[in-house]
């Protein structure tokens, strides 16, 4: 890999098709971008503004167009309606209302397939999330400030990590301000119910809390856009981050290859959607 696509802190295995990120001229701004989005998140909060980041992948492209392929796959992970009985607009609509779009910017195709789906949009590279978690500069900078939203289970994991003195150190964080919790599984049925549960939770939850860093699934893009009206903070949409911090990262993600992932001994993992991540290639800490 070129330096100039390098992240301080957050190490990217190169894949196989990957070449192209030895050319510095595939994309020569993106150390300048990536301060630029550094400081357009820090003057965000400085300034106490609201605005959602959501992120476009290659399953939010089959799921927008009804493809039954992978986690889109009705009866797997975002819904359990089959698509002819099931109204995609909410969701088309509400990832346009984002006040900010994100794609991988090393995966070619997701670029192409967002385009295809929404012609022109400006966009920000998911990997300047990922790898701003990965070297937990969202952790460092906003220190006291962030709270998490995703699948209940896996907050429920990273609560117990949390416990652990060694895993706060690891993070560099004493605590995360708030858990807004998502159901796992099919939050996409009824996607106003959905809304109304985060609402209510983002109604209680902490006046300090100014980042919220999500990974909730497909459900995002019907969701996101509506949390700034329900509470007044950042949401970035740092998808399979929000493993990485319950010890559930492949290090074949994006920016991961130096995660560790901390492990708790007789903690029931078997309830968690893991996402099929291999994790015989993970770099594991083993907690009490």
């Amino acid at each position: 890999m070129n330096d100039l696509y390098k992240i301080e802190g957050a190490d990217h295995n190169m894949h196989e098709g990957q070449q192209f990120l030895t050319d510095p001229n595939y994309f020569p701004e993106f150390k300048i971008r990536l301060e630029e989005f550094k400081q357009v998140i820090i003057n965000l909060v400085k300034e106490e503004k609201s605005a959602s980041f959501v992120h476009f992948g290659d399953g939010d492209y089959h799921f927008l167009k009804k493809q039954p392929i992978g986690s889109a796959c009705p009866g797997k992970r975002a819904l359990t309606i089959n698509y002819n009985d099931f109204d995609i607009k909410p969701f088309i609509e509400g990832w346009k209302k984002a006040d900010y779009h994100c794609v991988e910017y090393l995966e070619k195709n997701n670029r192409n397939m967002l385009h295809e789906l929404f012609p022109d949009q400006k966009t920000i590279p998911t990997e300047y999330l990922y790898g701003l978690t990965s070297n937990k500069w969202f952790f460092k900078t906003f220190k006291g400030k962030i709270g998490l939203i995703g699948a209940s289970e896996k907050l429920d994991l990273i609560k117990e990590l949390m416990k652990n003195e060694e895993y706060r150190n690891y993070l560099g964080l004493d605590k995360f301000n708030d858990y807004i919790n998502i159901p796992q599984k099919f939050a996409c049925d009824n996607l106003n119910n959905t809304i109304q549960m985060v609402k209510e939770q983002l109604k209680k939850a902490d006046s300090e809390t100014k980042v919220y860093l999500y990974g909730v699934g497909h459900v995002k893009s019907g969701l996101i856009h509506h949390l700034p009206s329900f509470k007044n903070a950042i949401y970035l949409d740092i998808g399979a981050g929000l493993d990485g911090i319950a010890g559930l990262l492949d290090p074949d993600r994006p920016y991961a290859k130096g995660w560790i992932n901390y492990r708790l001994k007789k903690y029931k993992y078997r309830n968690i959607d893991t996402l099929n991540y291999n994790f015989r290639k993970d770099r594991i800490k083993k907690l009490i």
